[in-house]
């Protein structure tokens, strides 16, 4: 009874990560044209954005090959769609509500989430790049 269970078990494992496969959900990997971008207070505080914020909060999205492999996909497009709902640098042009709260969410270390530096180590601000984006992310948004 136990072997067949632990033939069983990966069995069952292989053929759902198979039919996940089937959902149509999370392959839709657009980059809509950058309309208007914000105006950025320097090169330096532009650079930060562009390596910590940019996949989620732009239309220049870099799409890894996982992320056309459900689940993986799925985290990915719901992460990309949201980030761009709340704040889209590339789309300076529509109103931008959540706008004046993206320094303090880096502050408070929310933003980018800790998972996105599984697989995107140079997202991982240093202390003082951390510190060097939220002043930027502030001058350049209250000139706005």
């Amino acid at each position: 009874m136990l072997k067949k269970i632990l033939v069983a078990v990966p069995i069952v494992i292989a053929i759902s990560l198979i039919a996940i496969q089937l959902v149509p959900y999370g392959r839709v990997h657009t980059n809509p044209p950058v309309q208007a971008e914000l105006t950025w207070d320097s090169p330096q505080t532009a650079e930060l954005a562009r390596r910590a914020c940019y996949d989620c909060h732009s239309n220049q999205t870099v799409w890894p090959w996982y992320s056309n492999i459900a689940p993986a996909s799925w985290l990915i497009q719901h992460d990309v769609d949201e980030g761009r709902q709340r704040l889209n640098f590339s789309e300076w042009n529509r109103p931008q509500r959540e706008a004046r709260q993206a320094g303090r969410e880096v502050q408070r270390g929310r933003m980018p989430p800790s998972y996105y530096f599984l697989t995107h180590p140079s997202a991982k601000l240093s202390p003082d790049e951390a510190q060097a984006l939220i002043e930027g992310l502030n001058t350049s948004l209250a000139r706005r």
